[in-house]
C-alpha cells in the first residue's frame, strides 16, 4: 500500500499539466468533504484519507507547503 501512495505521489507531482492551484483546490475539497462526513458522524472512507495522503505529499514534492 504505501509503494501504492508514492508511486502515485510522483506520478501526479510529475505532471505538468497539473497546476499548483490544482493541488491546493483538490486538497481543500478533500478535506472539506472528509470534515462534513465527520461532523455528520459517519465513517471516513478510506480512499479519502489516501487521497488527502497523496495530495498532500505530491504538493510538498513540488516545493508548496
Amino acid at each position: 500500500m504505501k509503494t501504492d501512495i508514492k508511486v502515485e505521489v510522483d506520478r501526479l507531482a510529475a505532471d505538468p499539466r497539473i497546476t499548483d492551484y490544482d493541488f491546493w483546490r483538490s486538497l481543500k475539497n478533500v478535506n472539506n468533504e472528509i470534515f462534513h462526513i465527520a461532523n455528520n458522524n459517519e465513517p471516513i472512507p478510506f480512499d479519502m484519507i489516501r487521497w488527502r495522503a497523496i495530495l498532500k505529499q505530491a504538493r510538498m514534492k513540488r516545493g508548496h507547503v
